[in-house]
């Protein structure tokens, strides 16, 4: 089989997992699903590992941008005049425990630094998998950042549920 047609039966695994995978309702499904589609052919070991045509990440690193900052809106904006201190604080927050957690992860178990600090950075599997993949560590990153995803989804909506009283908003609203 020809370059061109392993590249061709990755782009068909991914897009089939990546439909598969919109029945989930999670969000970033067709992400996670295109991964995993891709991966289950590459793992077979009968294709020749993936060499994307000269600028095909820079074509879909600009298509990411481009759907993540269309979501920037005037009224977002607008709401972060009000919510900057806790953007502040919380995103400090975060990039400090992923830091560390990343070197803790990567001393205690062994795991490779750039792997274990992308993959402990906050931030969604599209964009750390495409930094990871300037690192040569994409697929690793995506995987980690995938279970942490859908662990958030699965739990966070009952911790809420228990945390919070019925129909209520915390203690402000």
């Amino acid at each position: 089989m020809t370059h061109s047609w392993h590249l061709l039966l990755l782009a068909l695994a991914g897009l089939g997992g990546g439909l598969l995978a919109l029945g989930t309702g999670i969000p970033a499904a067709p992400l996670a699903g295109a991964l995993i589609g891709a991966a289950l052919v590459s793992f077979s070991g009968r294709v020749e590992p993936a060499q994307w045509p000269h600028g095909t990440r820079t074509i879909l690193e600009i298509a990411i941008g481009t759907v993540i900052g269309s979501g920037l809106t005037a009224a977002a904006l607008g709401e972060l005049r009000q919510l900057w201190r806790p953007a502040l604080l919380i995103t400090l927050s975060l990039v400090l425990t992923g830091l560390v957690v990343g070197l803790w992860c990567s001393r205690l178990l062994g795991i490779d630094p750039v792997v274990a600090l992308l993959g402990a950075a906050p931030g969604g599997i599209s964009g750390m998998s495409l930094v990871g993949a300037e690192f040569g560590v994409g697929a690793a990153v995506a995987a980690l950042h995938a279970v942490r995803l859908i662990t958030v989804l699965l739990v966070l909506p009952l911790v809420v549920k228990l945390v919070l009283p019925a129909g209520g908003h915390g203690p402000s609203g």
